[in-house]
């Protein structure tokens, strides 16, 4: 099966999962066929625990009334790094560092994984 369509699957199950090779017991996000750097095709999934670290922010700006929102790249816990946002606080107030926590929501008949402050 497609990587991705097993992703969006999980997701739609309101399931956060990512892939973790079997025999170096690396992660691996975004969904694929082959493990980067080792390139081990023994990937299987795993749910994440959710735990995440802040790498990088900025904030989207739009026109009113349209609401500002921010772009993150987090740095899950179980090493990948992953683009989302963080809800739950101003866009303003995301800060590099801050500790987030995943949850996987609905919006526009799409499921995605955000974070809140943890």
């Amino acid at each position: 099966m497609n990587p991705e369509k097993e992703y969006f699957e999980h997701l739609a199950d309101g399931r956060f999962m990512i892939q973790k090779s079997r025999s170096t017991g690396g992660h691996v996000f975004y969904p694929r066929v082959a493990e980067p750097g080792s390139g081990a095709t023994d990937l299987e999934w795993v749910e994440a625990c959710g735990r995440g670290t802040v790498y990088s922010t900025t904030v989207i700006r739009q026109k009113p009334p349209a609401l500002n929102y921010n772009l993150a790249l987090i740095d899950l816990a179980e090493g990948p790094r992953m683009m989302s946002r963080v809800d739950g606080i101003a866009p303003e107030a995301v800060r590099i560092g801050m500790a987030v926590k995943a949850k996987v929501i609905c919006e526009n008949d799409q499921a995605l994984v955000v974070f809140e402050p943890a």
